[in-house]
């Protein structure tokens, strides 16, 4: 019987780094729309937004919620800026033994009900890639995989020397985009996968056809729609992939073209035990904030209306 529960994340309202300057709406109030939503978990996003220590504790605690997983960004591609990065994904990892309720419980055992935070394992990429996304700029050399695999390998054991098992997001924007890449990634580590369905469908890829062939690696799924006609018109203006997002090249579940009924139907015939995160990738400031929060309740309750 598939085992599963429903996370929102930080990114669907715009929140990527604390950088970027303040947030459309507080921690709080973010997490509140959620709770209010029927979400029951959410992801770290940057570090700091929704606490660390107590503070975490206490926010995910006081609304029922889980944490589902927290990217970590790494330079695969270059050794110097790989090593440098990672003291980073340790601070992620160290946020994650604060949150409710993993002193007692780390690992993810799904016939319990269990629910560990998965390190989501990100690639810097690279500007040309973030400049024309969706496979439409060089990637990896043919022996620059390699070391790539093999700094992939080490950032996973690092979280399994923690507790935690990791996965690996595709992304636009990175040296793993398209479904060749994702494949080659997979036969040269260990690692599994946190399919992305928005992010491979905008890669040229079928997610509901990903979720069957990967079916053995993937640790995490994270649900969001795309639409390709803005992504073609954004490349045709020189937009890159910030500029895409502000678009709603990550459109609400519906508004693009993904089969989520299909997707739905995938997960079930694969028996999909884990983490399910609803994301809607966006830049704030480019719509109401009101709108925003709707979307969010509404791509839930779509999901619920297909039985998850």
């Amino acid at each position: 019987m598939r085992v599963t529960r429903i996370a929102n994340a930080p990114v669907s309202f715009g929140v990527f780094e604390l950088s970027d300057g303040p947030a459309p709406l507080t921690a709080d109030e973010m997490v509140r729309a959620l709770a209010d939503a029927g979400y029951t978990g959410i992801d770290l996003g940057p570090i700091g937004f929704l606490g660390v220590g107590e503070e975490l504790t206490r926010r995910l605690s006081g609304a029922g919620f889980l944490l589902a997983g927290g990217w970590a960004d790494l330079a695969y591609s270059d050794a110097a800026a790989f090593a440098a990065g990672l003291p980073a994904l340790e601070a992620t990892l160290e946020v994650f033994d604060a949150a409710p309720p993993y002193a007692e419980a780390r690992l993810f055992v799904a016939a319990e009900g269990t629910f560990a935070p998965r390190p989501t394992l990100g690639c810097s990429g690279s500007p040309a890639r973030f400049a024309r996304p969706g496979g439409n700029a060089p990637g990896l050399a043919g022996d620059e995989w390699s070391g790539y695999a093999k700094r992939v390998q080490e950032a996973a054991q690092r979280c399994r020397a923690h507790g935690y098992e990791p996965v690996f997001h595709h992304h636009l924007g990175t040296f793993v985009e398209t479904p060749a890449e994702v494949e080659r990634l997979l036969e040269l580590t260990d690692v599994d996968l946190c399919l992305d369905t928005g992010h491979l469908l905008l890669a040229g890829g079928d997610p509901v056809r990903a979720l069957r062939d990967w079916r053995e690696r993937i640790g995490h799924v994270h649900i969001k729609d795309g639409d390709p006609d803005i992504l073609a018109a954004a490349l045709e203006d020189g937009a890159d992939l910030r500029e895409i997002m502000g678009r709603g090249g990550f459109s609400a579940l519906g508004r693009g073209v993904l089969d989520l009924p299909g997707v739905v139907a995938a997960l079930d015939e694969i028996d999909y035990q884990g983490w399910i995160v609803v994301e809607q990738d966006t830049l704030p400031g480019r719509r109401p904030l009101a709108d925003v929060i709707a979307d969010q309740a509404a791509n839930l309750a779509k999901l619920k209306e297909l039985g998850l």
